[in-house]
């Protein structure tokens, strides 16, 4: 199961819950002040190959030219179109 994120639209809060996809966006129970009156929010995630430093940099080194850009041209922003 997925870890969400929401905040407490009473009061700012934000706090994480481990539940189910389907569930997601049903309100969950805001643990500062027992509020009902939450949003799921939009996180981040961290992706890790688990095979430490030098896969990374296989990875690093099997992507075709990139303009310049961080991602390597996965996402085509450094090319000339």
């Amino acid at each position: 199961m997925p870890i969400y994120e929401y905040r407490c639209e009473s009061c700012a809060e934000k706090f994480e819950v481990l539940t189910r996809f389907a569930e997601r966006d049903t309100a969950q129970v805001c643990p500062a002040c027992e509020s009902t009156r939450t949003r799921v929010l939009v996180s981040s995630f961290a992706f890790g190959s688990g095979g430490g430093e030098s896969s990374m940099s296989d990875f690093a080194s099997e992507s075709t030219g990139g303009g310049g850009c961080s991602c390597g041209g996965a996402c085509s922003c450094g090319s000339p179109n």
